[in-house]
Formats: structure tokens, C-alpha cells, sequence
């Protein structure tokens, strides 16, 4: 593109992530958001007329009308990432794609060599990579060059209320898909290592029953390259009284010290006459305009754009979690350890 003018995206996917993404850009002074694409009929008039940009319902007719386009922003969900991205990487853009990078391995695979073949880049939105919170802890472990981390335990959940009534797609998920993706990224970049198996177990109760054929919890053991460990724990069904739609907490074991960070607790709690909630900040308006990691997020996919030097995941660390993720199902249909490879 040319640097000197702003970075041309659209946006495909029109849901809670997908508004967010199309506000950041929106706002930042180095982007355009040139046209919203959803397949939901109600969801797109919203988007076009809070947004007031241009809307589709297809990915073909977004770039069939837009050619001068420099990037996309895919926020599907997370099963429906595969035609938007191979299409949009075939038309020769830069792509975001929300995490994870797909939930099955064929289907990531299928990206990473759409964009191999037509000299694009993919950068995957494991966010938790941009909170100060987490990139200061990975600096501070490896100062000296060596982590030396034994053990990471990553309780990562979510209240009942996200597959029954946030997502009209939970029965397409799990807590595995959903959830886990953030934490395992999040152990791999911070311990410098990747997953080779996994052991697992899990529980299918309170969400057959209510008819979405899903898991209600997942406990996931990898073993790392280094021969460190890495605990998941992923829930569903939490109850609708916790002070936070989703609780983390994160433990890492390194040799000489440990590290303990709550990242659902911002520190502000308010009680009311029912219950006390948490107030969360990772992202917040001010001034008229949204802050926050996600944003964050976005406005690194913009300088990759406009071809300004940035570190960020890509296809390659989405394929590896993907297949990684894919492991833990398998490892809990067959009650087997499960070797992970890309």
C-alpha cells in the first residue's frame, strides 16, 4: 500500500468483537474502515447505521466491491473463519484473524497455505500478548535468557450465561475452543516453548441437558518441548452470581519464584443490593473513543498494514494452537495421551 495514506479495511463478522474491531479502526487516524460484512440480515442494517459505512452479506460481494482494500479484520465465528480468509488472502490482503485461527486442523492448514501462496500476512488475535500485565511477567522471566519455568496452571472460565445466551453458537464450540486458545498462547509465548501432548478429561452435564450439545468443563495437560507443564482448566457453566462473566487466574512455577495474577480483577469491585460485580477495564471509552488491549491489538494490524515493524502472532502460532486445541478433543474421546504436530 501506499504509507502514506491511511490503511483501507474492512471488517467481516458484525458481532460483539467484530462492532469492537470496526470502532478501533474507525478511530484510528492511520485506518479507514471502508465496509462491514455480515451474513445476519438484522446484524448487518445495525452495523451499517451505527458505523455508516457500506454493508454485505458476503465476503465476495465486499471484495467484488472494494478492490482497493489493504487488510481485513475476520471475526466470524470461530468455526466460519475458513472461506472469509482463504478468499480475502486470494484477493491479495493482509489479514486479522480472531482467535483461534480456526477449529479444525484441515481448516487452518487451508489459510496458512492461501496466504503462503499469495505472499500475504496473517496475524492472529491472541490478545492477551498486548496486556502489560502478561508481557512484563514474560520479561521479567526471561531476563537472564532463561525462563526456567517448571509449571503453568491457567484456570481461564466463563459464567453459564456465554453458551446459553451470549453465543447463538456454543453447540459449534466448547470450553476448549473458546477459552483455551487465549490460555495456551499465552503459556507458549510467556514459557518461549510449544506443546508436544496432552492428557485430558472433561464433563458433559448441565449443557446436554439444556440441549447444546457441548462440554460443560475441560482439564487439559500438556507437555512442553522443554519439559516444563502446562495445566488448563476451562468451564462453562459457572453461575451468573460470580462479580465477572469470565474468571483467570494464572499460576506460573519457575525455579526460585512463583507468579500469581488475577487477570478477571481490575481491582474495583461495586456491590449492589444483589451482588458484587467486577468492574473491568480492558477496554474503556474516554473522550469519545475506545481504549484498551483489543485496541491495542488493532492498531498493531494497522502499522502491519502500512508496513511499520511489529511482533505479532501469526498463522504459523495460530496453526500450532489450532492442532494443539484439536489434541485435547481427541485426547478426551479416546482417554489417550495425544501427541501434538503441525
Amino acid at each position: 500500500m501506499n504509507h502514506s495514506r491511511s490503511a483501507r479495511v474492512g471488517v467481516i463478522g458484525g458481532g460483539i468483537r467484530g462492532g469492537m474491531f470496526a470502532r478501533a479502526l474507525q478511530e484510528n487516524p492511520q485506518s479507514e474502515l471502508v465496509a462491514i460484512c455480515d451474513r445476519s440480515p438484522g446484524v448487518l442494517s445495525a452495523m451499517v447505521a451505527q458505523l455508516g459505512v457500506p454493508g454485505y452479506a458476503s465476503t465476495e460481494e465486499l471484495l467484488a466491491a472494494h478492490p482497493d482494500l489493504d487488510g481485513v479484520v475476520i471475526a466470524t465465528p470461530d468455526f466460519a473463519h475458513r472461506e472469509a480468509a482463504v478468499l480475502c488472502a486470494q484477493a491479495g490482503l493482509d489479514l486479522m484473524i480472531e482467535k483461534p485461527l480456526a477449529t479444525e486442523i484441515d481448516d487452518a492448514r487451508a489459510i496458512l497455505e492461501a496466504a503462503d501462496a499469495a505472499g500475504v500476512r496473517v496475524m492472529v488475535g491472541f490478545e492477551n500478548r498486548w496486556n502489560v500485565r502478561y508481557s512484563a511477567v514474560r520479561t521479567r522471566l526471561g531476563a537472564d535468557g532463561d525462563p526456567r519455568i517448571s509449571a503453568q496452571i491457567i484456570n481461564l472460565n466463563d459464567t453459564i450465561f456465554v453458551p446459553t445466551e451470549m453465543l447463538s453458537w456454543s453447540s459449534k464450540s466448547s470450553p476448549a475452543w473458546f477459552l483455551m486458545p487465549h490460555s495456551l498462547d499465552l503459556a507458549c509465548w510467556i514459557g518461549r516453548t510449544h506443546p508436544v501432548s496432552v492428557y485430558a478429561v472433561g464433563a458433559r452435564d448441565r449443557l446436554t441437558e439444556a440441549g447444546i450439545d457441548t462440554w460443560d468443563r475441560v482439564n487439559a495437560v500438556f507437555t512442553m518441548a522443554d519439559g516444563s507443564h502446562v495445566a488448563l482448566n476451562s468451564s462453562w457453566v459457572l453461575p451468573e452470581s460470580m462479580p465477572s462473566v469470565f474468571d483467570f487466574r494464572y499460576e506460573i512455577q519457575s525455579a526460585g519464584q512463583v507468579v500469581h495474577i488475577d487477570g478477571a480483577d481490575d481491582g474495583v469491585i461495586v456491590y449492589d443490593a444483589q451482588r458484587g460485580q467486577l468492574v473491568q477495564s480492558a477496554v474503556h471509552e474516554r473522550a469519545g473513543r475506545i481504549h484498551g488491549v483489543p485496541i491495542d491489538m488493532v492498531g498493531d494490524f494497522v502499522r502491519l498494514l502500512r508496513g511499520e515493524p511489529v511482533d505479532v502472532p501469526d498463522a504459523r502460532d495460530g496453526l500450532l494452537i489450532t492442532a494443539a486445541i484439536e489434541a485435547v478433543h481427541t485426547a478426551l474421546e479416546t482417554g489417550d495421551v495425544v501427541s501434538i504436530s503441525v
